[in-house]
């Protein structure tokens, strides 16, 4: 699957990010892949458990004593990175959270260099270089905000029931504050009780459906919690439609994937066709020699592909978007290329030009006729330009880019 880098955080301070990735780790069982495990130890197995258990306040002491025995262990160094991050909810002051996300950044790092290349450790060290130390603030309503930050303090000591009571009664205080349905679901993922999990996670995604992470988690406990295939790649196709342009959206489909043996994979179109970028109100056009060589499977209808794509940069595109003064690539400029390119074939098909279709080109005119190009272009193929248009589209079109990563992307087929 392609790396998506449109990604843009919204809505909460670094600090809660930080949190947010240690409640992924419960969601990510199976996803970290370290150096060969040394000896059994008791001291070890002991602060492994405690981590696992969401106690890490208690599993801090002994992790730091781990650390400082065995500096080039990095399976002790991620977790007290991530034990470190955690206990900044516990301290009042900025300074001292500033020294604990340093500590944290430090062991985070090492643990890469020793072989840790878990996205989870990658996408926390990119939230850490951002940090500032400041104390998040949830809500507006003061009692909601209290209630959020007492919860956090339970959940670093692993007082799971106090957490999930604290977030409930800031849902009640806040009926808007889409963390406090979020983190409730957790406690209840993390105690296994999976069906009350997943009626906090619909309450988050309830109130937001436009973020991915409860119809992510939500597809955790539907797939880790209660073996239900079809429904949790459902939910993980929903997280994607929320935010695609976030690479941790993708994490539960995949994941998805590799317990169920299917390959994920997006329909294969690379057009034979180049345009160079617009200089001077002119475009090049160049194509492939190869795709011309075969007159009798479609090729020659790449053409217009490139053709449909000049002409909008030259003078469609003004016409199209006149709120905007600097032409860019756009979804309707993409989809139509390739739809120009399906509608020629189809004409090719019908006058019996076409002996044995191309498959690229099988794939273009498939989802032309189920009405998922756009779908395709958005989440296949997108660039700065074409992803400025995603929210649009989605608005309207949630049913289509659904049918895209169900019946295409994780089908299996």
């Amino acid at each position: 699957m392609p790396e998506q880098k449109f990604a843009s955080r919204r809505g909460l301070n670094v600090v809660a990010v930080c949190l947010l990735f240690l409640f992924a780790l419960g969601h990510a069982a199976g996803a970290r892949a370290h150096a060969q495990q040394p000896a059994p130890d008791p001291q070890r197995e002991r602060a492994f458990r405690l981590f696992d258990e969401s106690k890490f306040t208690e599993a801090l002491p002994l992790l730091e004593k781990l650390a400082e025995a065995n500096p080039n262990d990095p399976a002790v160094l991620e977790r007290l990175g991530f034990s470190l991050i955690t206990n900044t909810q516990t301290v009042n002051d900025q300074g001292r959270r500033r020294l604990l996300l340093a500590r944290a950044r430090t062991a985070l790092v090492r643990s890469q260099q020793l072989g840790n290349n878990s996205n989870l450790l990658k996408a926390a060290l990119e939230t850490l270089a951002r940090a500032d130390g400041s104390r998040q603030t949830f809500s507006s309503n003061k009692e909601a905000d209290e209630a959020m930050h007492e919860g956090e303090s339970a959940y670093v000591k692993g007082e799971l029931d106090k957490a999930a009571a604290s977030y409930e009664r800031a849902l009640k205080l806040d009926p808007q504050l889409y963390e406090a349905a979020l983190f409730a679901g957790d406690m209840y993922f993390k105690k296994k009780e999976w069906d009350r999990a997943g009626e906090w996670f619909a309450k988050a995604v309830q109130l937001n459906p436009d973020r991915e992470t409860a119809h992510r988690y939500w597809g955790d406990a539907l797939m880790m919690g209660q073996g239900k295939r079809e429904d949790s790649r459902q939910k993980f196709a929903d997280a994607i439609v929320a935010e695609p342009y976030n690479r941790r959206a993708w994490v539960g489909l995949l994941q998805w994937g590799e317990k169920y043996k299917v390959q994920l994979s997006h329909p294969r179109i690379e057009p034979p066709t180049g345009v160079s970028p617009l200089k001077d109100n002119k475009m090049t056009i160049t194509i492939d020699p190869k795709s011309l060589e075969k007159t009798d499977d479609g090729s020659p209808a790449w053409m217009f592909y490139g053709l449909t794509r000049a002409s909008w940069a030259t003078e469609k595109f003004a016409k199209e978007f006149p709120n905007e003064k600097q032409y860019r690539h756009s979804l309707r400029e993409e989809a139509e290329a390739l739809a120009s390119v399906a509608v020629l074939v189809k004409q090719q098909q019908k006058d019996g030009k076409v002996k044995r279709l191309d498959p690229m080109l099988e794939n273009v005119v498939r989802l032309h006729d189920a009405g998922l190009i756009e779908a395709f272009v958005l989440l296949a193929r997108p660039n700065e330009g074409i992803a400025q248009d995603y929210d649009t589209y989605r608005r309207a079109n949630r049913d289509k880019l659904r049918r895209y990563l169900l019946e295409y992307v994780s089908s299996g087929k």
